[in-house]
Formats: structure tokens, sequence, C-alpha cells
């Protein structure tokens, strides 16, 4: 028996559309991921102290340059002859 064509009931295979589309789909995370998300926690402090340590080497060169422009000015006005330039 068939349906009278004014109560057809249409069936169709829509379905509503979701925010995500079907091929992301949400993961629980992976011991790979973990662990990535982890070493970098840790490294954070570890690269601010890497920073840290490398303008401390920058300040101290820089003193050390200071101090030979110095030194040399001495003994370049020690080695001339005529009166002292110091």
């Amino acid at each position: 028996m068939q349906a009278a064509p004014g109560n057809a009931v249409v069936t169709t295979a829509t379905r509503a559309p979701s925010a995500l589309p079907s091929t992301l789909s949400v993961r629980p995370p992976s011991v790979a991921g973990a662990l990535r998300a982890l070493e970098e926690l840790l490294m954070r402090g570890g690269q601010r102290t890497a920073r840290r340590n490398a303008w401390t080497a920058v300040l101290e060169d820089r003193r050390r340059a200071r101090d030979r422009r110095e030194a040399q000015h001495l003994l370049e006005a020690a080695a001339a002859p005529g009166p002292s330039a110091t």
C-alpha cells in the first residue's frame, strides 16, 4: 500500500552541519604530545637562564674590551717620548 501524495513523508539522509569537519575529530593527547608539552613547560626557565647568561657574557666582554683599550692607551702614553699625556 502506498501513502497518498499529500501525506508523503520525506526521509532524507541530511544531517545538521557541525562546527568541525568530520576529518577533524578531537583525540585524547598521545604520550608523545604530553611529553612535548612537559618539555616545553620545563624548558621555559632554561631558556630564560640561557638568555640571562648570554647577556652577562656580553656585558663581561664589553668590560674586558674597555679595560684593554684603557691599558693600550696607558702603554702608548708611557712609550711616547715627551711629557706624560695621562
